[in-house]
């Protein structure tokens, strides 16, 4: 049961932490300050919309990551780096994070000191539990990953049958081993130490499979409304043909694959594309078909070959799209473009570069990180 909270409430490691830089400030306010400052940024290509918010802005995170080390005094600690620092600044309950996966992590740092399992030293480099992250699913499946800095967990069998017995919602574990000298959470080798190594969550009505490494939306609740508003922003009449670019796992090209002829949906990161190609298989959905490939090379091909593509729905990483991505739209000459954003600063860039030969017709933003400074927009650009 979701612990309620108050306007007022504040976190108490909040100056400290730096995940949340609007703690403090009540929602109604804090989505003002967003609507401000998305419009400041992109009114002039077009009216903004107002702001779809949560009804509840608590604990919707469903991934919880936790790094773990010494205090000075050797003392078993996790938490989040202090911002610009490696100190470990102490976490007991996350507002925004799932609540069961809050109780999960820290029965994981009670059973590391009883069982007198080490944690890493990143000075030292050596080490056993690196970091701790949690995701957990819609059909209450909890996946536990042990980031850890050398190959064996000692006592690990142990720590795995407690954490089982005491949160019987744990469907999976996972070690991931990650030895390197990296800021990256993750490692490149998992090894499933219980369940089946990956959970399963449903997003409008279609099951995802989520593995330690898949990219998946953090917040379901507003990931259903923020696809839904990508797919009505593109008036689809059935018989399009649809680019998802920069498709990931392919949520968005699965869940628009009832509304169009066809979607080609092309991702560069091999892993994702092979549980893009699960994604598909388990939901019986026959008109997608899913590439491991640049985007941008994808798109010029298309275009050389004369393949007619009525709209693409591009949703890049925070840093953007670039020119050699938006010259092959240009090449390819789609009516719509339906951009997903989560970086508005970055999409005032793109959108300079595609009002060359398109026009901005709709701006809806979308809350998908109360209590952060990040907002995520859906813009549709038809040609002009």
């Amino acid at each position: 049961m979701t612990r309620k909270h108050s306007e007022t409430e504040k976190c108490p490691v909040a100056k400290y932490c730096g995940g949340c830089q609007l703690q403090g400030f009540s929602y109604e306010k804090q989505l003002e300050i967003k609507q401000k400052r998305i419009e400041e940024l992109l009114e002039r290509f077009h009216k903004v919309e107002p702001i779809i918010g949560m009804k509840d802005p608590y604990h919707y995170r469903n991934k919880i990551q936790v790094t773990y080390g010494y205090d000075d005094h050797h003392r078993v600690v996790c938490g989040n780096y202090v911002p610009g620092t490696h100190q470990i600044i102490e976490i007991d309950e996350c507002m925004i994070c799932d609540e069961k996966a809050n109780q999960i992590i820290q029965t994981v740092k009670e059973l590391i000191i009883k069982y007198r399992i080490s944690v890493f030293d990143e000075k030292a480099m050596k080490g056993c539990i690196r970091h701790v992250m949690i995701r957990c699913s819609n059909r209450n499946e909890y996946m536990v990953i042990l980031v850890t800095g050398s190959p064996a967990i000692r006592n690990g069998e142990q720590l795995t049958k407690e954490l089982l017995r005491r949160h019987p919602e744990i469907t999976t574990v996972v070690q991931n081993i990650n030895s390197r000298h990296t800021s990256m959470i993750l490692g490149d080798k998992n090894r499933t130490l219980y369940g089946r190594g990956y959970i399963t969550d449903t997003l409008y009505g279609l099951k995802f499979r989520i593995s330690p490494a898949s990219f998946y939306q953090v917040n379901k609740r507003q990931t259903e409304i923020l696809y839904a508003e990508a797919v009505k922003a593109a008036q689809f009449k059935g018989n399009e043909v649809l680019i998802d670019a920069y498709c990931g796992t392919g949520t968005i090209g699965l869940y628009a694959s009832k509304s169009v002829k066809k979607v080609l949906g092309v991702e560069l990161n091999r892993s994702a594309v092979k549980d893009a190609l699960i994604n598909r298989k388990m939901n019986g959905i026959d008109n997608v078909e899913f590439v491991c490939e640049d985007a941008g090379k994808y798109m010029e091909y298309l275009a050389k070959q004369k393949i007619p593509v009525d709209t693409v729905i591009m949703d890049p990483p925070r840093t953007g799209s670039d020119k050699k991505f938006m010259s092959s739209v240009f090449a390819l000459k789609p009516e719509k473009i339906v951009y997903v954003s989560c970086n508005p600063v970055t999409l005032k860039d793109d959108l300079n570069y595609l009002t060359k030969n398109y026009k901005v017709v709709k701006i809806q933003p979308v809350d998908m990180f109360p209590f952060t400074e990040h907002v995520e927009s859906v813009v549709l650009i038809t040609r002009a």
